[in-house]
């Protein structure tokens, strides 16, 4: 059974423009507060932390292009929420940061870069961390002054928080007064307030037996049982307190993070175990699988582990960025895994006749959600040897009726990762990959080839825009809000109308209009005089179009929002364009070196392009659409910029922005942004790690600027 796919990943941050950026930005920031009010005043998040970190990624990713968006008021300025008001505030002496977060090994291996470039370390010079597991509890800090413990606050916004000092007094693990000689005058100590699991089961047995609410999790319930009014309800609920860290100290006991937990050890603090003291990054990953295997067997949450650089000295000269330390960062575990059957295989056919088989599993909740449907990646995955996505264990394949394990990780669609054999049921057989479309055309379906020429894994439809199931999904890419951005008409619409016969290709939706006396939209259901008035509003609008929205619009494979920018930039008008890429489809060699010649622009590109106006039926589309539509030159760059007409080339770890961000600066400044060295070439803008294009640039006498001399020179 095929069906047309209905869910729609969404766009690449580098593809966003930047009106749409900022709309999402401003969405995603309103989006995040709310989970934050929910999650640190509310103890009831509606999210799991996977799907939190997502959207957190996703905004910062934002920001990290257009940094312009980053305001006081902005999400990562802020840490936690404000106080929720039902108790008195409290100012933190030193505020209370949140972690930055790493999801691969990757991440930590680029953290301690950071921190080695920052340091201005050598090789040879060892750095020691600290790691001990991420508790998902509620974050506090105590003061006390004299030895004695004075006020109990939670992290709040990170500068202020709630005092909760009578209710933190109940618990056994926080002592009223300091232990040993020598306590500094004033000690901040912070730390986590946590339930154990079989509490927690406990205590929603006997919530749920007085008919009061239940919690969702461990820390939803530590957070609820830390917040009430009558601190003999926080007396009678079991929770527990790790101290790891520290606030404002009149002096410092320790000169190590390590050091540190063995002195709260001292002063009478339960700390984790399991901490421990690493001497390397391969110690630092041993120490995170280790940790990760005993996950399931600890009666606490935890979500990931901690590295902390030892040396405090360190830690005082990393100092922070934004919300976030530079010596610490958190890794995360992926999310959890779950077991149920898969019941059925679809083929979903893309926009480009791409077949994408889709899992329909048994209902199972993972990471908090309910999932259903799973991507099984293409036809090799299924038979388990590779293609896309995580390799399934011992190159078994995946069949209906099976056992299977299913993940889900942030925004990721979810995915099988491994299938049970030992419950696989009698009489099951290999699934077969359709060799023909499920479109009435029934064409065959081809395997892709590689950039090398070799089988690739994707296997897609030839029938091109003679499928239906292409048709429509072009069509939905065009009324689209990253193409013409037609309001009013969306999937639904466009399936609905394609299968009415009244849009068939885009310049149909431009003559909807002057058809509708005998199609008669306001008479069909859904529709009223009101909304069909509107929709031929928003359609007349779009008559006027950008160069790059057009070019994106006609949905050739391989050109997306910023190739579609590069080739409306290179080629300045829809005429230049229009002649190029017709001479492109004939072979015209002069004509593939000039297009081959623009950023971003290769092979890939060039072939796309030549494939789809090398058809007869895209040509006649496009002739249509044109008679219907005006094309707005490209916006031209600006000519008076101290780069103008330069030609640019970036190597290296950009620190104070994105390569794309530096190239989009570039070339809206007038310049071009290479992607290689030559004699031509007039600067080298040059980060930490620059390699053979450094080189090629001395080679060839280019001169070279550090990122805050090309800021420099273009005045920002």
């Amino acid at each position: 059974m095929a069906k047309t796919a209905k869910a729609k990943a969404p766009t690449d941050v580098a593809d966003l423009t930047k009106a749409q950026a900022k709309v999402e930005h401003k969405r995603l920031a309103l989006e995040i507060e709310n989970h934050n009010k929910l999650y640190y005043q509310e103890d009831a998040p509606r999210i799991s932390d996977a799907e939190y970190d997502a959207l957190r990624q996703r905004f910062d990713a934002i920001e990290a292009r257009f940094p312009e968006f980053v305001t006081s008021e902005s999400p990562s300025q802020k840490v936690g929420a404000a106080p929720s008001g039902r108790f008195k505030k409290v100012r933190h002496a030193l505020p209370m940061l949140s972690l930055d977060n790493a999801f691969a090994e990757q991440d930590v291996l680029e953290f301690a870069g950071r921190i080695r470039r920052f340091l201005k370390l050598g090789d040879d010079d060892k750095i020691d961390f600290s790691a001990e597991p991420k508790i998902d509890g509620l974050s506090m800090s105590l003061r006390y002054e004299g030895g004695e413990l004075v006020t109990a606050a939670t992290r709040g916004n990170g500068a202020e928080g709630e005092d909760v000092t009578a209710n933190i007094r109940t618990l056994e693990d926080v002592p009223n007064k300091l232990k040993g000689r020598n306590v500094p005058e004033i000690c901040e100590v912070r730390g986590e307030v946590y339930m154990t699991k079989h509490a927690f089961l406990a205590l929603n047995e006997r919530q749920k037996a007085a008919g009061d609410t239940i919690f969702a999790n461990p820390r939803n319930s530590a957070a609820g049982s830390l917040r009430q009014k009558d601190p003999s309800i926080t007396a009678s609920r079991p929770l527990g307190f790790f101290a790891y860290a520290w606030g404002e100290m009149s002096a410092m006991p320790e000169a190590t993070q390590s050091g540190m937990i063995g002195w709260f050890q001292r002063c009478g603090f339960k700390t984790n175990p399991l901490t421990r003291l690493c001497h390397s990054l391969e110690q630092l990953v041993a120490f995170h699988r280790k940790i990760e295997e005993q996950r399931a067997e600890l009666d606490y949450d935890i979500d990931g582990v901690v590295y902390k650089v030892d040396r405090i000295d360190w830690q005082e000269r990393l100092g922070f960025v934004s919300r976030t330390p530079r010596w610490a960062i958190a890794h995360k575990f992926p999310a959890e895994r779950a077991m149920t059957v898969l019941r059925d295989i679809e083929i979903q056919v893309g926009r480009t006749g791409s077949f994408t088989p889709v899992g329909k599993l048994e209902p199972v909740g993972v990471g908090g959600v309910i999932v259903q449907n799973v991507t099984l990646h293409n036809e090799d995955y299924i038979k388990g040897i590779g293609g896309d996505g995580e390799q399934l264990r011992d190159g078994r394949d995946i069949r209906i009726g099976d056992a299977v394990v299913v993940q889900r990780a942030g925004d990721v669609i979810p995915q099988v990762v491994d299938v049970i054999l030992d419950k696989r049921p009698k009489n099951t057989k290999p699934f077969q990959f359709p060799k023909k479309c499920p479109c009435p055309l029934h064409t065959d379906v081809v395997r892709e080839e590689t950039a090398t020429g070799e089988e690739g894994a994707r296997a897609r439809c030839t029938g091109e825009f003679a499928c239906p199931y292409q048709k429509v999904e072009h069509l939905k890419l065009f009324a689209s809000r990253r193409a013409f951005d037609i309001d009013g008409l969306g999937e639904k619409q466009i399936e609905f109308f394609f299968e009415q016969g009244w849009v068939k290709e885009p310049a149909d939706i431009f003559t909807l209009e002057a058809r509708n006396n005998k199609i008669k939209l306001e008479e069909i259901e859904g529709y009223g005089q009101t909304s069909v008035r509107n929709l031929f509003d928003a359609i007349r609008r779009r008559r006027e179009i950008a160069l790059e929205r057009f070019i994106f619009a006609l949905g050739m494979r391989h050109v997306g929002e910023t190739t579609a920018l590069a080739l409306a930039r290179g080629s300045g008008s829809w005429k230049s364009f229009h002649d190029g890429a017709l001479k492109v489809a004939k072979g015209d060699e002069d004509a593939i070196a000039e297009m081959d010649a623009l950023d971003q622009i290769g092979d890939t590109v060039i072939k796309g392009v030549a494939a789809y106006f090398g058809e007869s039926h895209n040509r006649g589309v496009v002739e249509r659409l044109t008679k219907e539509v005006t094309i707005l030159d490209a916006e031209k760059p600006k000519s008076n910029s101290a780069v103008a007409g330069k030609t640019v080339v970036f190597t290296g770890a950009l620190e104070q922005m994105t390569r794309d961000e530096a190239k989009a600066t570039a070339e809206r400044l007038g310049a071009k942004a290479s992607g290689s060295v030559s004699k031509k070439t007039d600067y080298v803008v040059a980060g930490p790690g620059a390699g053979s294009k450094l080189a090629e640039a001395k080679k060839h006498g280019v001169p070279v600027l550090s990122e805050d001399d090309w800021l420099k020179l273009i005045g920002e």
